[in-house]
């Protein structure tokens, strides 16, 4: 089983964010609280956390991973960010939005969209999400907790840890902002296109 761990929804205690945190630095796979929903997250480069991820929401090798940013200068090293990109993601985030860019070099090439070499990029508005991304140092690797057949994320840690628990090593527990996904647009082209939408209100863009 998992272990269960409650944060504080506004300021989450750190001594218990730095032992979570440690614990990601270890391999281990975490289920968090988002502003839109629950997440799946690991360190970046753990293959075996990568692959956990794949099994519990049964995805294939298209999909697109996120790094989860605390700020908009983590994004840089990560993806190709053209000037409309920018101004885009600066007008946008912090927020429930992922966005699609293609990576550079530095990112493990496990984590890109194998044909594209694509991957997600999010920066959320988040008391413990951020608290965890900023106690890493460095973004860190992450999927919307949508379970096979579902279409919203998972919004409760208590069913994570009764329904999921021997899957997942830490599962915390705090609020979610909104019950629905990321709103994803794909930045790659010229012109922004709407992937999917979700908690991000469309009509911003």
């Amino acid at each position: 089983m998992s272990r269960y761990i409650e944060l504080h929804p506004v300021t989450p205690q750190a001594r218990l964010v730095t032992k979570i945190v440690d614990r990601l630095r270890d391999g281990e796979l975490i289920a968090y609280p988002t502003d839109s929903g629950y997440a799946l997250a690991c360190a970046p480069g753990n293959k075996e956390g990568l692959e956990r991820i794949r099994a519990i929401r049964q995805l294939d090798s298209k999909h697109n991973f996120t790094f989860v940013c605390a700020n908009f200068a983590q994004v840089g090293p990560l993806a190709i960010v053209g000037n409309n990109a920018f101004r885009l993601i600066k007008r946008l985030t912090p927020g429930p939005w992922t966005f699609i860019l293609k990576g550079t070099k530095e990112v493990p090439r496990m984590t890109l969209n194998p044909k594209k070499h694509t991957l997600g990029v999010r920066i959320p508005d988040h008391a413990i999400a951020q608290a965890l991304v900023k106690e890493f140092g460095a973004p860190i690797l992450s999927s919307t907790l949508i379970r096979p057949g579902q279409t919203t994320p998972e919004s409760n840690g208590w069913e994570i840890e009764e329904e999921l628990g021997h899957l997942i090593d830490v599962v915390i527990e705090g609020p979610v902002t909104s019950t629905e996904p990321t709103t994803v647009i794909d930045l790659t082209a010229d012109v922004p296109e709407v992937a999917r939408e979700g908690a991000g209100d469309t009509s911003l863009l």
